[in-house]
């Protein structure tokens, strides 16, 4: 009897001292995205907007991500009227994200290792397309923020439009294979 009183209380204590995970939903109207994508002869810049996304902690150390973003919303803001009309849907066609039959994207942390205090360098998969592909990138987590920049090689999921890795003879019409995101989330 003595024995099960023990194991009792010891039980009480493990459970009453683990720490559950918190997930923390994004506000996805105004978390934002905005990306950079550049050319021989330029840059085009803009938004994309976030359908779902939470971060995990446990003990306030990151330890989970997932994300869900609306490429529907994909918009050029450095360009209005007919030659934003023009880009946004050159963007959305099968040639680049093919937003009909990829409406979304998703990113999911698989790794997440502590840099310093409140940075993390964290290894997701990032699919677009359908195709996914590992992304590695630093993310620094403060109260209710959190923010990243980092790069995407667009050939790897299939957007190889305008890619002088693809197409030799484009010259100055080339279009760099990597496009650059700023993340700012807040929860």
């Amino acid at each position: 009897m003595k024995n099960l009183k023990s194991i009792a209380l010891a039980l009480v204590v493990v459970l009453s001292t683990a720490v559950t995970a918190q997930t923390k939903n994004i506000n996805t109207s105004t978390s934002t995205i905005e990306w950079v994508g550049k050319k021989v002869t330029g840059q085009h810049n803009g938004t994309v907007n976030f359908k779902d996304g939470a971060v995990v902690l446990k003990k306030n150390k990151l330890v989970g991500g997932t994300f869900t973003v609306d490429m529907t919303s994909l918009t050029a803001t450095d360009l209005s009227g007919e030659y934003q009309g023009k880009l946004n849907g050159h963007l959305k066609a099968d040639d680049f994200f093919g937003t009909d039959k990829f409406p979304t994207a998703t990113l999911v942390f698989k790794k997440i290792g502590t840099k310093s205090a409140n940075v993390y360098n964290v290894t997701a998969d990032l699919t677009i397309k359908g195709i996914t592909k590992p992304v590695t990138f630093e993310l620094t987590v403060s109260g209710n923020t959190a923010t990243t920049a980092f790069n995407v090689d667009r050939t790897k999921y299939d957007i190889k439009y305008g890619s002088k890795s693809f197409f030799d003879s484009i010259g100055d019409k080339a279009i760099s294979d990597e496009f650059e995101l700023k993340v700012a989330l807040k929860f």
